[in-house]
């Protein structure tokens, strides 16, 4: 055993799975934000918890609508979603740059997209502030699913992003590294 460094530790930890949350400005411009900061909170009433920095843009289409959808993009998608990770919304239209397709949600504003493999949608119930970070829990209201999307994304510490199925028997490594 031996005394580590925060990076360090994360490193060892990963991979962790790579989501996208989408949300929508006080104007109702859609937004999609890169992160791995998310948990579930709760199976009874189901809530999902998501970790945003102060000073992103989401956080400010958070403060305006208390709706997000956490999606977790598929490898049809991987470039986009690490683009998402990337670049800020406040300058970068990420849903025209990354390529996606809107989905209308069924029971939020914010859209969903196609190539994801699970989208929870969500409304905003509680906010937690965290050091640099404010914790966003939200009820999830509706769950999808695309089967035919079977390789989810994983980051490596915020440095590279790879895909696993499922069973993991099949990994791959697209290159994306910050």
């Amino acid at each position: 055993m031996s005394k580590s460094k925060w990076d360090e530790a994360l490193t060892l930890l990963s991979p962790h799975p790579y989501a996208l949350v989408s949300t929508i400005d006080h104007r109702g411009k859609p937004n999609l934000m890169g992160l791995a900061w998310w948990s579930i909170v709760s199976w009874d009433p189901q809530m999902i918890g998501i970790a945003v920095g102060k000073r992103r843009y989401t956080k400010e289409c958070l403060d305006a609508c208390k709706e997000f959808v956490l999606l977790f993009p598929s490898e049809k998608v991987a470039k986009g979603a690490w683009l998402c990770g990337m670049e800020s919304g406040r300058d970068v239209d990420k849903w025209e740059k990354g390529g996606f397709r809107k989905i209308d949600a069924k029971k939020v504003k914010p859209y969903l997209f196609e190539g994801f493999t699970v989208a929870f949608e969500c409304k905003v119930t509680k906010e937690v502030e965290c050091g640099d970070h404010i914790f966003y829990v939200g009820d999830v209201v509706e769950i999808h699913t695309d089967k035919t999307n079977a390789l989810h994304l994983y980051t490596i510490h915020y440095r590279r992003l790879v895909a696993i199925d499922k069973d993991l028997n099949t990994m791959s490594d697209f290159g994306l590294e910050r």
